[in-house]
């Protein structure tokens, strides 16, 4: 008896840590990176920026369930670009702390577990740079991560989509985003005052997935935001969107985008492309 209970209590353990993570990223989940990183930029410099928002409510509540930023969707392009040899500042709204949704061991990426293994990348997260106090024309990339807290501050910063409006009309820098973090070009002007991303090919959370994962009470929603916006959304979708992935170049080839949580390396690898250009 007590060896028939130890065998189904270790089936179980192997189920959730080799069987379930195989399963998951078969149907889509965090693929595996399938490109061919060969890049050389020492000379140029990333900022990658996120959110300090930490609390799944509604808003005008204080209270709610743990979020913040999805680490894969900053993991995963901060070792591209330093692979690239890239300096990489990790920034946000506020500066100080950037808070991270909890999430199983068995779905964290390997960037993940790099990431959270390293004393210099959570320095970097613990004290991340303001926003404010940058200068945006100092990097060749910049990078908005996602997860669901950059909801509630990304696209209502409008430091930051001053920063990014300058950024963009004064040097060449490309502009990446990813999941949520695409709400935090919304506010980025053009030299008349007109929506910057406008008439882009860009891409974000759906909101069938925002449904399927229950977390409508958002205060903003990527899909229908860059629509209102007056981007060109795209999107994939499948059973159940958080499988699904997609990732667009905008046709100035300025602006990348990724659908969700599973385009970290599609946008890192097409973002280091363009700027060998």
């Amino acid at each position: 008896m007590v060896n028939k209970i130890i065998f189904t209590c270790l089936a179980i353990v192997i189920s959730i840590v080799v069987i379930l993570p195989m399963a998951l990223h078969t149907a889509g989940l965090h693929p595996k990176n399938s490109h061919d990183f060969n890049f050389d930029y020492n000379d140029k410099k990333a900022l990658i920026i996120a959110t300090n928002h930490g609390t799944l409510n509604k808003p005008g509540e204080t209270s709610g369930k743990k979020t913040g930023l999805y680490l894969s969707e900053l993991s995963v392009p901060y070792y591209h670009f330093v692979n690239a040899g890239m300096q990489v500042d990790i920034a946000s709204i506020k500066g100080g702390m950037i808070p991270t949704e909890p999430i199983p061991f068995f779905i964290k990426t390997e960037e993940d577990k790099a990431f959270e293994s390293d004393a210099l990348t959570n320095s970097k997260l613990a004290n991340s740079l303001k926003i404010e106090d940058l200068n945006f024309s100092e990097y060749s990339v910049i990078f908005l991560s996602g997860g669901w807290g950059a909801a509630y501050d990304l696209g209502y910063s409008e430091i930051l989509g001053e920063k990014i409006s300058d950024a963009y009309h004064n040097t060449d820098a490309i502009f990446g985003g990813i999941c949520h973090g695409v709400l935090g070009f919304i506010q980025a002007k053009t030299k008349d005052g007109n929506i910057l991303i406008a008439g882009r090919k860009m891409t974000g959370v759906t909101d069938k997935q925002v449904d399927e994962l229950g977390i409508s009470i958002t205060p903003m929603h990527p899909e229908t935001e860059l629509k209102k916006a007056g981007a060109l959304f795209e999107s994939e979708t499948k059973f159940r969107d958080v499988f699904a992935n997609h990732t667009v170049v905008d046709d100035e080839k300025r602006f990348v985008t990724s659908q969700n949580q599973n385009g970290g390396h599609d946008v890192s690898y097409a973002i280091l492309q363009l700027l060998e250009n």
